[in-house]
């Protein structure tokens, strides 16, 4: 869970890529960044902060004040400083090289000398501080003596490519005794003039290992046709083509490694990030220079492409781990900067002018815009450098992906502003002549469309039922409604997608519930004419097909499908480059459902005056409402990894995606009852517009908010928001999912249908007259509920340790319920201990059982929930292909119920990694045993053949490991003389009836909490 803060220092467009990736990491709160630019100042989780960057003590204390967990250091002058020292021995952590280390960038003769130290290949050299002896060695060198370089720091400018030895004297003289770079150019370094491509490759390094990057090319001469003055970087592309993988492996090996292996062996390790400056002769790659940071402009075409957490690869340099936290880089994505400058740059510009047209670059051509030279003056976006910002595009093919970087280029405007037109011209040049067009080369791969089809085909079988067996690659899709046993249908057909709430599903990269959403907004919809929903088809559409998030949302709609009853029977997987950005995708369904003639609903001559509204509660917000959410969001100024501020234990997004609710199953039996005179599906425009859909124009119907419980986020939208309340009512369903219409006399029948179905009926209502034009739907103390939803919430505390979080809400007085699910399988004598100890009132417990799950039908279990009116629910193991489909049953079942604290109570099923890792921390097992010994089966019978005079039993966490999860509560049995396995087992299974309620109750009361160190934390 976010909770990490970042001090990066830099000013750049460098470190405003930076930010913008280290901010995506779920791991970071908040970056500061000092002293920034604009872009900076204005970004989501980062500032700009103002700290004496000259005096590194200073910087360390702030650091410790304002708990600062990673110093990220962008230029190199600090790090030659010595930044990086200062802030190890205050015990600081730092991605950046020691002092001696980054002299490899800060003095051109001491890298020239460490390279010839470890033979990595480099140009040949000489290095002088006297005028005439380096004029002299100019004249008579065996080479094309004609590279000038100052030896020191120089901003990227101190090298001088001489195009005769009449230039190149006059370079010596400039740098020597004209002094134009000061003290860096007190010692001139003279190179041979390597001819071949130049490139950049860059490379993670933890001091011993190291991690490349894909090769950039950067262009660093002002004028197209690379002409004119040095710069610091008038754009990059990456990544390049001409570098081989052959030439990437020796890259790797014989310059990066060996750059960091001497380093090592010197004393002096490497962390951070080692630039090397290459040239592709025709012997190989060879060394034009280091440097001791990530380049400018390269950093901006590198991090876009990196798939992985920017944030866990930095810490890993810096605690030794690299291996662990490997860097993964797109590979069939090409990026290319171009960057504006100010007129007369790399000379004397005018600043303060101002900038537009940046917002049409991001939101109109969907392209990243890095700031560099630029700031913010009276609210306008001003120039404050040289150069001034860089626009970056990215896509699968180079050539139009340079076309699409110019046109971002373009629309930017200043006085004065100047770009290069030709960024990667070096790559492109021919590309036209050379490559014959394919559909691939267009953007859309088929090969990745046929591995789609062939993943999901499991999770597609799984959805087969009477009627139809789903099998994709058909041109059309076949339902048998006579197999389905149906006589005389009618066929209802309902459409619909997941709106913005796929927006949120895209920033968290969770793909695994958001196709549950779309089949229960289609088959909810079908319920409303009393129709059993019998197939489904999808249409996923992208701009780029990523197959691993394609299959999990087609996974997802499958899951969503198995729960409606309904099969999958076939879909769309549009890949249209150039209508998405990247990593966007959109949805919609549709869905076929049949009802008998005598039971189509809804029965509009049937309902009369006084019929009783019966609802269903949802499992939260749904799928209507998302864009005045994503506005409160932004409003609030949280992002959707922060801790969730009305659920505990979950963060923002992940509660707000709880999946929408799907009725089918339980509804269907009492709709085929001819007992429900209209069901409503609580969709778009909440339950003001929704009920009167399904009524007779001379009715409207008045609701009592006070019947049913609001869930907490309500009452957060309702109080952050400042939603009027019927706004609230006309756009979520506020608690109530569905609805039925009932006449008084079978409100009793149709309760007990849904009780035997495990879904709820909450009596919220009654139909009466309509007067006039007044509102056909009046909903009673909903104001007052939703203040009440808030009310409760807000006297929640939340503590966090490691990311877990601990409830300690109040509600009059007492501790709130924490919702507890119970999986069983048999008789279900621990779970009668639960329900004993959670409903005494003199215990007060703070927990409550609102589902429980059987793998088993008919078990005793289920007798003992269904007395103590607890809610159940049947999820045969035997009905699903794999563990892991029944394992997504359950676990989507607890979700949608609402269920936050899992107990396994008797459960005999062995569960999947994937679950346990889902609701680490919240799932809990009683062992008869005093663990760690006697782990696994036959517990007993191994005490006793070991003579141990003592055991017991143990609750438990579940870990992946059998057995071996955090120990909550331990209660002894003494073995005694002539024990059997039959006389100890009871007198165990009677110490678990004592022990798994104490567990429980410490974890509902929020005492115990699981650490992600895998430790319990103790709260009192």
């Amino acid at each position: 869970m976010m909770s990490e803060q970042v001090l990066l220092i830099g000013s750049g467009g460098r470190e405003h890529a930076l930010a913008w990736k280290l901010t995506q990491s779920q791991c970071v709160k908040h970056v500061y960044v000092s002293p920034g630019n604009a872009g900076t100042a204005q970004g989501d989780k980062m500032s700009n902060i103002v700290i004496n960057l000259k005096n590194f003590e200073e910087v360390a204390v702030w650091c410790k004040t304002t708990q600062i967990n990673l110093v990220v250091v962008g230029p190199e002058d600090p790090l030659a400083a010595g930044i990086a020292d200062v802030l190890k021995k205050a015990g600081i952590p730092c991605f950046g090289p020691s002092a001696a280390a980054a002299r490899i960038e800060g003095s051109k003769e001491f890298a020239k000398k460490f390279m010839d130290r470890h033979g990595i290949p480099t140009a040949r050299w000489k290095a002088f501080t006297d005028f005439d002896a380096a004029c002299q060695y100019i004249n008579s060198a065996t080479y094309k003596a004609l590279v000038v370089k100052a030896s020191g720091l120089a901003a990227g400018k101190g090298v001088i490519i001489a195009k005769d030895k009449d230039e190149a004297r006059e370079s010596v003289k400039y740098i020597l005794r004209d002094k134009a770079f000061g003290s860096a150019g007190d010692t001139v370094v003279i190179e041979e003039l390597l001819e071949g491509e130049e490139v950049s490759c860059l490379a993670f390094s933890d001091g011993t290992h190291i991690a490349c990057m894909p090769p950039a090319q950067d262009h660093k001469r002002l004028k197209d046709g690379d002409l004119g003055p040095n710069t610091g970087g008038m754009g990059a592309y990456c990544p390049c083509p001409q570098v081989s993988k052959q030439d990437l492996a020796k890259i790797k090996s014989n310059i990066l490694q060996k750059a960091v292996d001497g380093m090592k062996d010197e004393g002096n390790p490497y962390v951070g990030v080692l630039y090397a400056g290459l040239m592709m002769t025709k012997e190989g790659p060879k060394v034009l220079e280091f440097n001791c940071r990530f380049g400018d402009p390269e950093t901006q075409v590198l991090l876009p492409l990196l798939k992985t957490d920017l944030y866990s690869t930095l810490l890993a340099c810096v605690n030794g781990t690299l291996p662990s936290h490997m860097p993964e880089f797109h590979t069939n994505t090409s990026a290319v900067a171009v960057v504006l400058v100010s007129g007369g740059y790399p000379g004397s510009y005018k600043k303060g002018i101002e900038i537009t047209g940046v917002n049409k670059v991001t939101n109109e051509l969907k392209q990243l815009v890095f700031h560099a030279g630029s700031s913010l003056k009276d609210d306008k976006l001003v120039t404050s450098g040289g150069r001034v910002l860089a626009v970056v595009a990215m896509d699968t093919d180079l050539s139009l992906t340079t076309r699409q970087a110019q046109l971002g280029a373009s629309a930017i405007k200043f006085e004065g502003s100047f770009y290069r037109k030709d960024i990667a011209h070096r790559a492109t040049k021919g590309i036209k002549d050379s490559i014959r067009l394919t559909y691939q080369s267009a953007g859309v791969d088929i090969r990745a469309g046929q591995s789609l089809v062939r993943s999901i085909i499991p999770a597609v079988a799984a959805t087969s039922r009477p009627g139809c067996d789903p099998a994709l690659g058909m041109f059309g899709g076949v339902f048998d409604c006579k197999a389905a046993g149906f006589k005389d249908p009618l066929l209802v057909s309902g459409t619909d997608g997941v709106g913005t709430k796929l927006k949120i599903a895209q920033q968290c990269k969770r793909h695994d519930s958001i196709g549950i959403d779309l089949v229960a907004m289609c088959v909810n919809d079908v319920l409303a004419h009393g129709a059993e929903p019998l197939f489904f088809l999808d249409y996923f559409a992208c701009g780029k097909l990523d197959v691993s998030t394609t299959k999990e949302v087609v996974t997802s709609i499958a899951h969503g499908c198995q729960m409606a009853g309904c099969a999958l029977l076939g879909g769309e997987t549009a890949e249209m480059p150039g209508m998405y950005e990247v990593g966007a995708y959109d949805l919609a369904g549709f869905t076929v459902g049949a009802v008998e003639r005598e039971q189509y609903l809804p029965k509009i001559n049937d309902i009369t005056e006084g019929d009783i509204v019966i609802g269903l509660s949802s499992s939260g917000v749904h799928s209507n409402g998302f864009s005045l959410i994503r506005r409160l969001v932004e409003q609030c100024g949280v992002a959707y990894t922060d801790p969730c501020p009305f659920e505990v234990n979950k963060t923002l997004g992940e509660s707000l995606l709880t999946p929408t609710k799907i009725y089918s199953k339980t509804v269907l039996p009492s709709l085929k009852s001819s007992y429900v005179k209209a069901f409503a599906h609580i969709t778009g425009g909440g339950l003001i517009e929704n009920i009167p859909r399904v009524l007779p124009k001379n009715l409207g119907v008045t609701l009592d908010a006070t019947k049913w419980t609001l869930h907490p986020v309500f009452g957060w939208i309702f109080s952050k928001g400042k939603v009027d309340p019927l706004e609230m009512a006309r756009t979520f369903n506020c608690g109530i999912g569905a609805v039925l219409i009932v006449a008084p006399s079978m409100v009793q029948k149709v309760t007990e249908l849904l009780s035997a179905s495990g879904e709820v009926a909450l009596r919220i209502g009654v139909l009466r007259q309509q007067i006039g034009d007044s509102t056909r739907v009046e909903i009673q103390n909903l104001e007052q509920a939703l203040h009440q939803a808030w009310k409760d919430n807000s006297q929640q505390g939340i503590e966090e340790d490691s990311g877990i979080a601990v409830k300690k809400a109040r509600r009059n007085g007492v501790a709130s319920k924490t919702n507890v699910g119970v999986l069983i399988s048999g008789t279900g004598t621990n779970l009668q201990a639960l329900i004993d100890h959670t409903t005494d009132p003199e215990i007060g417990s703070a927990a409550e059982i609102i589902l429980v799950i059987s793998n088993v039908p008919g078990v005793q279990g289920l007798k003992r929930a269904e007395q103590a009116e607890i809610a159940t629910q049947v999820i045969n193991h035997k009905e699903f292909k794999s563990r892991l489909d029944f394992d997504n049953a359950v676990s989507s079942a607890l979700e949608m119920a609402g269920v936050e604290l899992i107990c396994l109570a008797g459960f005999m099923r062995i569960l999947t990694g994937e679950f346990v890792r889902k609701w680490n921390g919240h799932l809990l097992n009683v062992h008869p045993s005093l663990l760690p010994s006697f782990k696994g089966m036959h517990a007993h019978q191994l005490a006793l053949e070991a003579g141990v005079r003592v055991t017991g039993c143990t609750v438990h966490f579940v870990a992946e490991e059998v057995d071996a999860g955090a120990i909550l509560v331990q209660e002894p049995v003494e073995i005694k003389h002539g024990d059997t396995v039959k006389t100890l087992s009871e007198r165990v299974k009677l110490a678990e009836h004592k022990a798994y309620p104490r567990a429980l109750e410490l974890m509902a009361a929020g005492h115990a909490v699981l650490q992600e160190n895998g430790k319990i934390k103790w709260t009192s």
